[in-house]
């Protein structure tokens, strides 16, 4: 959401790393899953590096500690998973089955206070929790779009699937972190298929809160000019995100009516919602919904709003929050309870090639 009033949590925290990123070097066992042999597409090599006695055993007592060391204290790997400085992720758990929790605009680790409970509860089912840093991090969203987003998520599978043998995956959006997974999801790319879930939570539009702030209009018309004459990749002004630098192409997406980002909003028609979201018929969803988002203007009504959503979605599982405000700060049990029986019901139960 706008990123002037996104809430998140401290990064200030001290941030605990018990184990070091995973080498590319890892196992030369073959591929425990069909996907990953196919992604892989690569022959088994011999040899690879093996634990001391005394590291295996360290390792196992911090396993066995639990993902949460102490408040905002997170013990698991960090590693990275692509070629940019910024693509680092973060997980708890040594599972094959993976939560990969992409947060919305400013966010960065750390975005909401469910994740420390969601990674406990999510231990205790034997799934990881993977916490992501993409371009669109932080600042770097005004500079970024739903496509980089995409580019990068895929790449993150990937990682999983070679690295870490990873038997499947539920992508959980906060925010504007919906539209990365429901753009993700329409490019069809070769790792979407290890995508068994997908659960939006807070998934408002961008463009009907900004349309409450009286200089939208003429920014968004300022936009519009600078992309038809060419400029879509240069900066728009400050006053058009005091958070971030922003470009014309980015500002445009988030804030005119039918742009890339436009997927939430309670005045598109039902056959406007169908072409957004409709490609994610075929994927298991739940929708998150906080009946007090303080990003959702009050004239919007918000049951009616999440019932279109979640017919457009394909018959999405609908989960309304009562009070919750947009980040869930102040519903985190019900937050961390409904993510789990989703991904409990709806996570991979098997592996039914679809190549076949």
């Amino acid at each position: 959401m706008n990123p002037a009033l996104s809430s998140t949590s401290s990064l200030s925290t001290p941030f605990s790393a018990s184990a070091s990123a995973s080498s590319s070097a890892a196992s030369s066992s073959a591929p425990t899953s069909w996907f990953a042999g196919i992604v892989r597409g690569r022959s088994d090599k011999p040899g690879g590096a093996r634990m001391s006695g005394s590291s295996a055993a360290a390792a196992a007592a911090d396993s066995r500690a639990g993902p949460i060391k102490g408040k905002n204290q997170f013990r698991g790997v960090l590693f990275k998973y692509g070629a940019k400085p910024i693509q680092v992720a973060f997980k708890t758990g040594e599972y094959k089955q993976q939560v990969i929790f992409i947060g919305g605009l400013t966010d960065g680790f750390l975005a909401t206070d469910y994740l420390e409970p969601l990674a406990i509860a999510l231990d205790k089912e034997k799934w990881s929790l993977v916490q992501l840093l993409m371009s669109s991090s932080y600042s770097g969203y005004g500079t970024s779009s739903l496509q980089q987003d995409a580019t990068e998520l895929d790449q993150l599978i990937s990682y999983l699937i070679n690295k870490e043998d990873s038997e499947g995956v539920v992508l959980l959006g906060h925010s504007t972190g919906c539209q990365d997974i429901v753009h993700y999801m329409r490019t069809n790319a070769a790792c979407s298929r290890a995508v068994r879930g997908a659960i939006l939570q807070a998934p408002v539009s961008d463009r009907e809160y900004n349309a409450t702030l009286p200089e939208t209009a003429t920014l968004i018309d300022l936009a519009s000019t600078m992309i038809k004459e060419g400029r879509g990749s240069e900066l728009m002004p400050r006053e058009a995100d005091e958070s971030s630098p922003i470009t014309a192409n980015r500002y445009y997406s988030l804030c005119a009516y039918m742009g890339e980002d436009d997927m939430f909003s309670s005045d598109l028609t039902d056959d406007q919602l169908r072409m957004k979201l409709g490609h994610m018929c075929n994927t298991p969803c739940q929708v998150i919904f906080s009946m007090a988002d303080e990003y959702v203007p009050e004239y919007v009504d918000k049951k009616s709003l999440v019932e279109r959503l979640c017919r457009s979605l394909g018959g999405a599982e609908k989960v309304e929050i009562e009070h919750g405000n947009h980040s869930l700060s102040n519903r985190v049990s019900e937050a961390v309870q409904a993510i789990v029986d989703f991904v409990k019901r709806e996570g991979p139960k098997g592996w039914d090639d679809p190549w076949t």
